[in-house]
């Protein structure tokens, strides 16, 4: 049969392991973000100790000092549920100094945190980050000790060479999460994150 005769249809032509790209995927905007979680342990405790008003007042200085924390290491305000932040950065080595310094400030205040770090893509929708990778950040910091900072596996492959030192806390399973998750804390002995190199760059998912 000569190629004149020889008639092949177009999608044949579509190498086997490329998918068809759907009209959904078209239109969502996926961005590759490193997620901070960070909350105050026993925040119940200190609203009865303190009563209503002097909480509040110490949850404004709280509110202060993360946000003056997130300016410095380039991060970017998400949400914030009650004494909860949720923030994004552009590299997970600015996540972490960020939160060892949060830590830091906060001890000032007699306030213990937790935090939680990891990197992954996801949907963003009118500045707002959505998607599994958000949902396992919020797990790991749940996860985490009083004044831990916990990260997930692909945080400590991203930090390798850094100088960050990372402490194996083994196999967690994540609440709502399929199969078991590697997290790693940064080590105990760290106490203020390291400076950023440069002045924080404006141009953040979302």
């Amino acid at each position: 049969m000569s190629s004149a005769q020889l008639h092949v249809h177009p999608q044949a032509l579509r190498p086997a392991s490329v998918a068809p790209v759907h009209d959904d995927a078209k239109v969502r905007d996926r961005v590759l973000a490193t997620m901070l979680f960070t909350d105050i342990v026993g925040s119940a405790g200190h609203v009865v100790r303190l009563g209503d008003r002097a909480w509040i007042e110490l949850l404004r200085r709280h509110h202060a000092a993360v946000r003056r924390r997130l300016a410095e290491y380039g991060g970017r305000e998400i949400d914030v549920a009650g004494d909860g932040f949720f923030a994004s950065f552009e590299t997970p080595g600015r996540a972490i100094g960020c939160a060892l310094a949060i830590r830091e400030d906060l001890a000032e205040l007699g306030l213990d945190v937790r935090a939680g770090v990891h990197t992954g893509e996801c949907d963003r929708l009118d500045g707002k980050l959505s998607g599994l990778a958000v949902l396992v950040g919020a797990r790991i910091a749940d996860a985490a000790d009083v004044g831990e900072v916990l990260v997930s596996g692909t945080v400590r492959d991203l930090v390798a060479g850094s100088g960050l030192e990372l402490e194996d806390r083994g196999e967690r399973r994540l609440k709502g999460l399929p199969g078991l998750c590697p997290v790693f804390a940064v080590a105990p002995g760290r106490r203020r994150g390291p400076r950023p190199t440069a002045r924080p760059s404006t141009r953040t998912p979302g």
